[in-house]
């Protein structure tokens, strides 16, 4: 069952970094300057994400994601953990653990350029925010992080 798990596991990743070349294809050539994405792709990498992380928690309705989306953030065990399955999806989190540099890249790759000043500010001021917090078994350091990012950054977005 744990190897079924894991190969679950990899075939998200994999989608995952499908659609991230799937979204680097379709910008085209790029000026030198990291260019950020359109509004419209960054909900669609989005989408795939909830796609890929709401049939893992069924406990977490899709009222329940678009509330998470909105700002509104239960603290529960199901929607905690979904929150992290979309945040390592992100390379966000790592095992319960923040990945500021990750998180850089990602949001230079997958924000929208209007977003990326506000977000650079927030992401900086959240870098401690799981620290001393246990992954298991509720997911606690997920909680935190997005709690955090939403207080920080005023164009707060999550999938």
């Amino acid at each position: 069952m744990v190897a079924e798990s894991g190969i679950h596991h990899n075939v998200s990743e994999m989608k995952f970094h499908l659609l991230l070349i799937c979204v680097a294809i379709s910008l085209g050539p790029l000026p030198q300057s990291e260019a950020g994405v359109t509004e419209e792709q960054m909900w669609a990498a989005g989408k795939l994400m909830r796609d890929v992380c709401l049939p893992k928690y069924p406990k977490v309705t899709v009222e329940v994601a678009d509330n998470i989306r909105n700002g509104n953030i239960p603290n529960s065990k199901d929607s905690n953990c979904y929150i992290n399955c979309i945040l390592e999806m992100m390379q966000a989190i790592k095992k319960g653990k923040f990945q500021l540099e990750p998180t850089l890249k990602q949001m230079d790759i997958m924000l929208p350029d209007s977003y990326k000043d506000a977000y650079r500010k927030g992401i900086n001021l959240c870098k401690d925010s799981t620290v001393g917090l246990k992954n298991a078994p509720n997911c606690d350091p997920a909680h935190a992080l997005l709690s955090c990012l939403k207080n920080n950054i005023n164009v707060f977005v999550f999938p």
